[in-house]
């Protein structure tokens, strides 16, 4: 596939793709193609397609043979897909062209791609689930230990009113528990085999090909999905935009931690921060912003993926090799993405000093909006925000209080009003909600 950041070394710890990396490599590229044949030939010797003697020794090659990828690159260029040169390397290693002859028998390229694509997304999704799940369970213990945690929210970038940083990771979090509960829906269902022959017909594929697809499927562990998908991309391009909605869910816990703890506010703590080469005092937000890069990244990618499933006719190379540049960079970015943001949300904390002072620095003005309620036993609602927005003025103007200058001019207002702790509404609830809702 293309080169890119994520094959670099010197990236490798910016970047960390785990074991996603090594499934898009062309050696487990070759090897799954290698399986897809090896059950096919398998299944076809069952089914009486093939000899059973030549069925038994593909798939045991299938198995054994190793094929150097670099030795199908001419091939591949030629031919615009690596599966005519794997088939024919595939033989010569076997050194019995009396059972050579029956491999990849009826097939075509793009069944051997597609299904090998599917056994190498299956892991990347079971890869997927475990992090997502080790993800949600730092942020339940975050959200659960400062559900009472007072800060200041901020709307359009000013203060607002007073919400708990518990509720504020449950914002992080909430996105991810629903993405989570559709990625365990989507392996539920399985990823689907592919066996439809050259142009989706299955004319060389015996006397029953959707027996014989079903066979394959159940030899690898897919799904039949009792059809020809090889112009219709739609799961791919599913899994695709699944993968920018996460790659965006994590963004947005990168763009508020950059937020919150830049100079001036600085109200979270990271574990890990980067150092500046000129300027000493720097703490860097490295793994926030690598959050906040790989979801414009994926975003890109997804608009470069959701356009290849334009397949023309039976087949299109344009729309498919399109496919191939985007998906597999695509599927790294959320790998990369989940291991920095569990780093994140396992060292991460806030600095409740530093929130207790932002709420001192307000004036009290996170406590207009209540305040304006209180005394509508008073007044009519109109007249209430009239006077509170005149007062809040005025305090700004003079440097006083909210509560002092609420207090001198209504003395039996509940002072509690201009107590941020007491005034999170049901931030508390849901910061504890969310962390009830992460599966044990």
């Amino acid at each position: 596939m293309t080169a890119s950041l994520f094959d670099s070394q010197l990236y490798a710890r910016l970047l960390p793709t785990g074991e996603a990396g090594r499934l898009f490599t062309d050696t487990a590229e070759v090897r799954a193609m290698m399986l897809v044949e090896g059950a096919l030939a398998k299944t076809q010797g069952a089914a009486g397609i093939i000899p059973e003697l030549s069925a038994a020794a593909i798939h045991r090659a299938s198995l054994e043979l190793q094929i150097d990828p670099a030795g199908l690159a001419e091939a591949t260029g030629q031919n615009g897909v690596p599966v005519p040169a794997l088939v024919a390397a595939f033989r010569d290693l076997m050194q019995a062209p009396e059972h050579a002859q029956y491999l990849h028998w009826g097939a075509t390229s793009q069944d051997i791609r597609d299904t090998a694509l599917m056994l190498r997304l299956r892991q990347v999704l079971a890869q997927y689930d475990d992090a997502l799940g080790s993800l949600l369970h730092a942020l339940a213990r975050l959200a659960r230990d400062h559900s009472e945690t007072p800060m200041a929210a901020r709307t359009y970038g000013q203060y607002a009113t007073p919400t708990s940083f518990g509720a504020q990771v449950a914002q992080w979090g909430r996105p991810l528990l629903t993405l989570h509960t559709e990625l365990r829906q989507m392996r539920d269902a399985g990823l689907p085999v592919s066996l439809s022959g050259a142009a989706g017909t299955a004319t060389a594929l015996g006397p029953d090909p959707a027996a014989l697809r079903a066979a394959l499927a159940a030899a690898l562990g897919l799904r039949d999905p009792g059809h020809s998908w090889h112009s219709d991309r739609s799961l791919v391009t599913q899994i695709a935009a699944w993968i920018t909605r996460a790659a965006t869910a994590l963004g947005k816990f990168g763009e508020d931690l950059i937020l919150l703890t830049q100079s001036g506010i600085a109200e979270v703590r990271l574990g890990g921060a980067g150092a500046s080469s000129t300027m000493p005092q720097k703490q860097n937000p490295v793994g926030p912003s690598v959050l906040v890069a790989l979801a414009a990244q994926a975003q890109g990618l997804n608009g470069m993926l959701q356009s290849a499933a334009l397949h023309r006719q039976q087949r299109d190379g344009a729309a498919w090799f399109t496919e191939w540049m985007s998906l597999p960079p695509l599927c790294l970015s959320l790998s990369a993405g989940l291991t920095q943001a569990h780093a994140l949300a396992e060292t991460l904390a806030p600095d409740t000093d530093a929130m207790a002072r932002t709420l001192a620095a307000s004036q009290g003005l996170l406590a207009a909006e209540a305040l304006s309620f209180a005394l509508t036993d008073r007044m009519s609602r109109p007249e209430a925000q009239a006077a509170v927005k005149a007062l809040c003025k005025e305090a700004l103007a003079s440097g006083t209080h909210l509560r002092d200058a609420a207090l001198a001019k209504w003395p039996d207002l509940d002072a509690g009003l201009f107590e941020p702790r007491l005034q999170l509404g049901t931030a508390p609830a849901e910061a504890r909600a969310f962390a009830d809702a992460v599966p044990g």
